[in-house]
C-alpha cells in the first residue's frame, strides 16, 4: 500500500506538471505578440516621435529596464502567493502598456510611447518567470526539456509580432487608428486571452503544489515551508544564495552576458537596416518605402525564431550533454553571430544570418543557464535567486540598449559587433577559470 500511495502521488504530480507546461506554453504563445511588435517598430517610432536617431535605443532600453525592475517583485509575489497570481498580474500590467503604445501612435507622443514600453516590459518579466514555473514540479532529468518547451512556445507569437505590421496597419485603418497602432491592438487581445488562460488553467499552482508535499523526493525540491519559500526574503538573500554556489554564479553570468550581447546588437539592427535603405534610396532618388520596414520586420522575425524555435532541441542537449557544455556553446555561438553580422554589415542577407545565429546563441545560453541555476540553489532560496537572475538579466539588457547607440555612433555597426564579441569571450574565460567548481549535469 505505501508503494501504491507513493506511485499515485508521483502519477498525480506528473499529470499536474504536464498540464502546467501546456498552460504556460499556450499563454506564452499568445502573450509573445506584444514583444515582437515592440522590438520591430519601437525604435522607429521613438526616432519618429523624438525627432532624432539618438532616441533609437530608448524603447528597448525602457523595455528591458522595466523587465529588470519587475523581476524581483514578481518573484516575491510568486514566493508569497504562487506563480499564478504573479503571472496574471504581470500580464494585466503589460496589457495596459500595449494600450498606451496605441495612444502614443495616435498622439505622436514619445513620452506615452516610453510609458507604454515600461509597462510592456513587465510582460517580458512574466515570460522569463514562466520558464521557472515550468520546473517547479519537473523531474530532475527533464528540467531542461520542460523549461525549453515553455520558452519555445513564445516562438509563434513573437515571430508573428514583427510580421503584424502589414495586417496590423489594415486593422488600424479599420478602427480609425494610425497604421502603427494595429499590431499593438492585436497584442492587447493576445495578452488578455493569455491572462484568462493562466487564471483558469494554472490550478493547482505549481509552486504551491511543490511546497504542499512535505518531503524531498525525486523532483529534487525541499518542499517543507521555509523563510525563503514563504517570501520572507530579499535581494540580498537571493544574491547570497547565488554566491554560495559556483555553478549558480556561472549560470547567472552566462545568462546576463548573453542577454546584454543579444539586446545590444538586436536593438541597433533595425536602425542599421533603415539607414542602409535610406542610403540606397537616396542614391537612386527614391523614398524609403513600407517594403523597407517589412524587411526590417522580417529580419527581426528571423532573429526571434532563432531565439525560440529550437528551444526544445536546446533543452534536450542540456539534459543529455550537460548545462555547462551548452552554455559554452551558446557563448561561442554569440561570438560567431556578431562576427557574421559585423563583417557582413553592408549586406542585409548577412545581417539577417547574423541575427539568426545571435538568437541561437542566446537560446543555448539562456536555457542552459536557467536550468543550471534551478538545480544549483537549494529550495529555500531558489525563487529569490531566480528573481535576482532575471533582474540582472534585465539590467544588462537595459545597459546594452542604452550604450549600443553610443557605440554605434562612434564606431559603427561593425564596432558594436566587435565590442559584444569581447563580452562573450570573457564568459568563456571565466568558465575556464572556474571549471573545477562542482559539476552539475
Amino acid at each position: 500500500m505505501p508503494e501504491l500511495a507513493e506511485g499515485d502521488l508521483a502519477s498525480s504530480r506528473l499529470r499536474i506538471q504536464r498540464r502546467t507546461v501546456g498552460v504556460l506554453a499556450a499563454a506564452q504563445l499568445l502573450s509573445g505578440l506584444g514583444s515582437g511588435a515592440t522590438l520591430a517598430i519601437g525604435s522607429l517610432l521613438a526616432v519618429q516621435f523624438g525627432g532624432s536617431d539618438a532616441w533609437a535605443g530608448s524603447v528597448t532600453t525602457v523595455l528591458t529596464l522595466s523587465a529588470a525592475l519587475a523581476a524581483l517583485p514578481l518573484s516575491g509575489v510568486a514566493a508569497r502567493l504562487g506563480r499564478r497570481i504573479a503571472l496574471v498580474a504581470g500580464l494585466v500590467t503589460a496589457m495596459t502598456g500595449a494600450g498606451l503604445v496605441v495612444l502614443a501612435t495616435v498622439w505622436s507622443s514619445l513620452l506615452v510611447l516610453l510609458a507604454g514600453a515600461a509597462l510592456l516590459g513587465v510582460g517580458t518579466a512574466v515570460n522569463l518567470q514562466s520558464r521557472f514555473a515550468a520546473v517547479d514540479l519537473a523531474h530532475a532529468a527533464h528540467r531542461g526539456r520542460d523549461l525549453s518547451l515553455v520558452v519555445w512556445s513564445v516562438t509563434v507569437g513573437a515571430v508573428a509580432g514583427p510580421n503584424l505590421i502589414r495586417p496590423g496597419a489594415a486593422l488600424g485603418a479599420a478602427l480609425g487608428l494610425p497604421d502603427a497602432a494595429g499590431p499593438f491592438v492585436i497584442s492587447v487581445a493576445g495578452m488578455a486571452v493569455a491572462a484568462v488562460l493562466l487564471a483558469i488553467g494554472l490550478r493547482p499552482d505549481p509552486l504551491l503544489e511543490a511546497r504542499r508535499v512535505m518531503r524531498t523526493d525525486d523532483v529534487g525540491l525541499p518542499h517543507a515551508p521555509s523563510a525563503g519559500a514563504s517570501g520572507a526574503g530579499s535581494l540580498r538573500d537571493g544574491v547570497r544564495a547565488i554566491q554560495a554556489s559556483p555553478s549558480a554564479l556561472l549560470a547567472v553570468i552566462g545568462v546576463v552576458v548573453a542577454h546584454a550581447v543579444m539586446v545590444s546588437v538586436m536593438a541597433m539592427t533595425p536602425l542599421h537596416l533603415s539607414q542602409m535603405a535610406s542610403a540606397h534610396a537616396g542614391s537612386h532618388g527614391d523614398h524609403v518605402s513600407m517594403d523597407s520596414f517589412a524587411i526590417i520586420g522580417f529580419t527581426i522575425s528571423l532573429h526571434i525564431a532563432g531565439m525560440y524555435a529550437l528551444s526544445p532541441l536546446m533543452g534536450w542537449i542540456s539534459d543529455r550533454w550537460g548545462r555547462r557544455q551548452l552554455l559554452a556553446a551558446g557563448q561561442a555561438g554569440l561570438i560567431a553571430a556578431v562576427g557574421v553580422a559585423g563583417l557582413g554589415q553592408g549586406d542585409p542577407v548577412m545581417v539577417a544570418a547574423g541575427l539568426v545565429l545571435l538568437g541561437l546563441g542566446w537560446s543555448a545560453s539562456t536555457i542552459a543557464g536557467s536550468a543550471l541555476l534551478a538545480e544549483s540553489v537549494p529550495g529555500p532560496g531558489r525563487v529569490l535567486a531566480q528573481g535576482v537572475s532575471d533582474t540582472a538579466m534585465g539590467f544588462s539588457g537595459a545597459l546594452g540598449g542604452a550604450t549600443a547607440g553610443l557605440v554605434m555612433a562612434g564606431f559603427g555597426y561593425g564596432g558594436l559587433a566587435a565590442g559584444t564579441a569581447i563580452l562573450s569571450a570573457g564568459v568563456l574565460g571565466i568558465m575556464a577559470v572556474i571549471r573545477r567548481g562542482p559539476a552539475v549535469a
